[in-house]
């Protein structure tokens, strides 16, 4: 029996980092804590071990489709590939940014869709069978939908959205974000809204895609909603500890083997929300 592997994204801080701790403590198997800065990691990891915690670290930058490749190729020689990926890394830009919306726009939709979707790109294929990957998304995902174009709308809830046509639509808002056009096209005005719009639709389309091509393996592709947590991208206003914001991304990655649900949903609270 080779040892399972947990690999979470942008886990020096925050939700990743409370992540990290509830895996270490509930996960047989080793936890990876991931940061794209090698210090920030390694203190993070000697934090948890100061708890008594044992989490280990490898190098991951999202933006770096070098730095992927390389961490997907490790997990893959030295674990056979993963058991559990939680794609946490994100960005926001604060409302109080001065930073023009079509730079926000480019660079919010970089990270939160791109680089996470190059993530998938490359570990989808080494997630082993009864695996769970959870993309953490974000509840004004939900909202930011229902500010879209009905046409728009359509479009992201349907079945048949494919991830290439998905990928064309995040483009066209950052397009269309650059020549101030973004409102005529029916988009909202939120870059980081839209961004998890792309990132659960994306969820949703990667999970049929996965029971499609392995139907017999048993995983299981959810996005969530941690909630509204106090940390350095939300504030200090928020009502969620990182502990409580790690809650359903940890429940929806240790789903018990053998279950079927949920899959390919958007999960918050440990409950399926309507998308």
């Amino acid at each position: 029996m080779s040892t399972r592997v947990a690999v979470v994204t942008g886990s020096n801080k925050g939700i990743g980092l409370a992540i990290v701790r509830a895996l270490c403590k509930q996960f047989e198997g080793d936890v990876y804590l991931t940061a794209r800065n090698v210090g920030r990691g390694e203190d993070a990891v000697k934090a948890l071990s100061s708890e008594g915690l044992k989490a280990m670290f490898h190098q991951l930058d999202i933006n770096d489709l070098n730095s992927i490749k390389t961490a997907a190729a490790y997990f893959k020689g030295k674990y056979g590939g993963v058991d559990i990926l939680i794609n946490n890394a994100g960005i926001a830009f604060k409302a109080a940014d001065t930073t023009p919306f079509d730079v926000q726009a480019e660079v919010t939709l970089n990270t939160n869709f791109f680089a996470t979707r190059d993530m998938l790109t490359h570990f989808l294929p080494i997630v082993k069978a009864g695996g769970r990957v959870v993309n953490v998304s974000s509840f004004v995902s939900a909202l930011t939908l229902n500010k879209c174009s009905s046409e728009l709308q359509q479009r992201f809830r349907s079945q048949d959205l494919t991830e290439d046509e998905l990928v064309g639509l995040m483009q066209r808002f950052v397009s269309e974000a650059k020549k101030g056009k973004h409102k005529e096209g029916g988009w909202p005005d939120s870059a980081y809204g839209t961004s998890k719009v792309g990132l659960t639709a994306l969820s949703m389309i990667l999970a049929r895609q996965v029971s499609k091509q392995r139907p017999n393996d048993g995983i299981l592709l959810n996005a969530c909603c941690p909630g509204w947590v106090r940390t350095d991208m939300a504030g200090d206003k928020a009502p969620k500890s990182p502990e409580e914001g790690a809650v359903t991304p940890v429940y929806l990655a240790l789903l018990p083997p053998g279950a079927t649900e949920p899959h390919g949903k958007f999960v918050s609270d440990k409950q399926v929300q309507p998308w």
